[in-house]
């Protein structure tokens, strides 16, 4: 961070909220430069987007109940859309943010950047900043390409766009939380090697297609954050509803995750 960003025009430490702006336009444009980082949160994407709206899903869309049981007479690129921009979020919020931290703290970054008028408040509070950031810019390139590719985001009613929006920020809380989890107690190798098979795995658990399509393990599948993350955005884009259980899954993902942070969490 330049040190204009960081010290007031008197010479002192500038107000923390303007450090914690600092903070995260850095990180934006850190993660923005980051050819890595964009291929995950926005061309890896944008590549199953298109892959799925064009592939003819059947029964893999025709058993989820998201929609009052009526997914399969929807158009296709309506019932993706949703799983999609979810899978945004897991890049970002979790992918993401679990390398950079743990590279961060193999590097002494994170220690270094404690001990400055940031501190580590404001330090992770720029990095989620920058997270909510980077995740606004995808829904509207990934949703522009929806959009284009015929996507109808209001056919369930005005109040579908917000709660998808809802139910993408409690996607963001968990995930976050489990990559501040990931990065703050494995080596940065271990991080990149879980962090990567996390993404491929979670993606194909109830957040790209309906969690239904795994049979018998659907009701443990229903647990996990991915498919209560796809739960929760298909319900808003598909059925203008809030699902409550999933909602209150992905809360006590984040929380649970949240306080074993807070106890296991290690800055260096």
């Amino acid at each position: 961070m330049s040190a204009d960003l960081q010290l007031s025009p008197g010479g002192g430490a500038a107000p923390a909220a303007r450090r914690v702006l600092a903070q995260a336009r850095f990180e934006v444009s850190v993660l923005l430069r980051n050819g890595e980082q964009l291929l995950v949160s926005l061309v890896l994407p944008a590549l199953a987007l298109l892959a799925l709206a064009r592939t003819p899903l059947g029964g893999l869309v025709a058993p989820a109940s998201a929609a009052g049981g009526r997914l399969a007479e929807l158009p296709l690129i309506d019932v993706v859309t949703p799983g999609v921009l979810g899978l945004a979020v897991l890049s970002t919020a979790f992918t993401g943010q679990a390398i950079g931290l743990g590279f961060d703290r193999r590097y002494g970054v994170l220690r270094l950047m404690a001990t400055t008028p940031l501190g580590r408040s404001g330090l992770l509070a720029g990095k989620l900043l920058a997270v909510l950031v980077v995740e606004v810019l995808q829904v509207v390139v990934l949703g522009g390409l929806a959009l284009a590719l015929g996507w109808s985001p209001l056919a369930a009613g005005p109040a579908a766009l917000p709660l998808l929006g809802v139910a993408l920020l409690l996607g963001t809380a968990a995930f976050a939380a489990l990559a501040l989890l990931l990065a703050g107690t494995l080596r940065a190798e271990a991080v990149l090697a879980v962090a990567n098979l996390a993404w491929v795995l979670l993606a194909g658990a109830g957040l790209l297609v309906p969690r239904e399509v795994t049979g018998a393990l659907a009701p443990v599948v229903a647990v996990l954050p991915s498919a209560a993350l796809g739960d929760a955005v298909r319900a808003a884009a598909l059925g203008g509803s809030l699902a409550v259980v999933p909602c209150l899954v992905l809360l006590a993902w984040a929380a649970g995750a949240t306080a074993l942070v807070v106890r296991t969490f290690r800055w260096s």
